[in-house]
């Protein structure tokens, strides 16, 4: 007989196991020598004892599904019960139960992660939500409109929810956006409206000059088509694809006309070339205006130098493009002034500027505290998720900042 400290092996071949409970039978031996039987059944034990560390690590260092795991377990404690090993078999259960003790942690820890991921994906898509619905009242077209691009995108990278509440989020979410793109709809829609009929307009107009071009009765014609000048400019721009070739044929109507009267009045050649140094004295005048400091003065000694400006006359023809052009800037810049004027002045205007950068500086503060406590968490990976939301906020912030400050705010 042959034994060692965990079997032995009897006379007749048999071979045996020492457990807490007692000696177990393994088998039976008939091939060869006792201890060729013992060590082929420890062999067994080492196999098995390979097998559960393998395990043991998988559970530890690898996504193991909890099934997977116990179903595991339960073969390699099938094999430990069976007895067909020599070696400390108490000792395998014991791992094997405090394996089981691990897998059940690690299935709980899990839960507890998917509970956390699925409650931080409720929180970022609420607020995604709050945003859109924000957003979806707003009258900045194109910032607006990128911003909900965006938050699509966003969206489509967070995981879901549980169905119901995925659902209700993404239908608020939907018809903020919804909602905004059908106010933009209806606004493009007017200003449409609005340039097809100051094209219409100017279709008129522009039949009116061009049956005029040819008149010989200069002084009513002159006058008639700086009344026309003046509808023109009243009647507002036309969509881009008219405008310039509606311009192009009032302004070739009017230089017809006042081509064939300047060969007419060729005489009056030095009194234009007179008109043309008056024009360029007013033109320096006006532009001794600007930078615009008093608004009302301005606006009032403009009016006062266009009057005198148009009581001049003609001026000759090559020279008219330079010196009005002089004018136009001027009359351009009191045009920029009076439109700041009336955004500083106007309330609603300063009110929605205000409304927007104090939410925008709440949500900067916000993702501030955040990003400081997945930072004490040592969760780098969310602190530098909302690192890059909150540049995209604080970018938002100083652009609704800047505009808060044309109101004087």
């Amino acid at each position: 007989m042959s034994s060692d400290p965990w079997g032995r092996v009897d006379e007749t071949g048999t071979v045996y196991v020492r457990t807490a409970e007692g000696e177990q039978v393994v088998g039976s031996w008939q091939a060869g020598s006792p201890e060729e039987a013992l060590a082929y059944f420890e062999r067994k034990y080492e196999g098995l004892v390979v097998e559960i560390g393998l395990l043991e690590k998988r559970v530890r260092t690898t996504d193991l599904s909890s099934k997977d795991a116990q179903a595991a377990i339960g073969h390699l404690r099938e094999q430990v019960d069976a007895h067909h090993a020599v070696g400390d078999l108490d000792a395998l259960r014991a791992r094997l139960d405090k394996l089981v003790e691990l897998v059940e942690a690690r299935r709980e820890e899990r839960k507890a992660q998917r509970a956390k991921q699925s409650d931080d994906a409720r929180h970022a898509k609420e607020a995604l939500v709050a945003e859109a619905e924000q957003l979806a009242q707003s009258d900045q077209w194109r910032a607006a409109g990128e911003r909900l691009r965006s938050l699509v995108d966003t969206w489509k990278g967070l995981p879901r929810l549980d169905r119901k509440s995925d659902d209700e989020l993404w239908h608020r979410f939907s018809h903020a956006r919804s909602a905004f793109s059908k106010r933009r709809k209806q606004h493009f829609a007017q200003l449409d409206a609005q340039r097809e009929e100051a094209r219409q307009t100017k279709e008129r107009l522009v039949a009116e000059a061009e049956s005029l071009s040819n008149s010989t009765d200069w002084g009513p014609t002159a006058a008639r088509y700086r009344e026309l000048m003046s509808e023109w400019k009243a009647a507002g721009r036309a969509q881009r694809e008219h405008e310039d070739d509606l311009w192009n044929r009032f302004r070739g109507a009017q230089d017809v006309f006042f081509a064939a009267r300047g060969s007419v009045f060729a005489e009056r050649d030095a009194e234009q070339a007179e008109n043309l140094k008056l024009k360029e004295e007013l033109a320096e005048e006006a532009e001794r205006l600007l930078p615009i400091t008093d608004l009302k003065a301005a606006r009032a000694a403009f009016r006062a130098i266009n009057e005198r400006w148009e009581a001049i006359g003609h001026v000759p023809r090559d020279a008219r493009p330079k010196v009005e052009g002089r004018m136009h800037t001027v009359e351009r810049a009191l045009q920029e002034a009076e439109e700041a004027e009336w955004r500083r002045t106007n309330p609603e205007a300063r009110a929605r500027a205000a409304g927007l950068t104090g939410q925008l500086q709440a949500a900067v503060d916000k993702l501030k505290g955040q990003i400081e406590q997945a930072r004490a968490q040592g969760n780098t990976a969310k602190a530098e998720k909302l690192e890059r939301e909150l540049e995209g906020r604080q970018a938002l912030l100083d652009q609704a900042l800047k505009g808060l400050q044309e109101f004087g705010g």
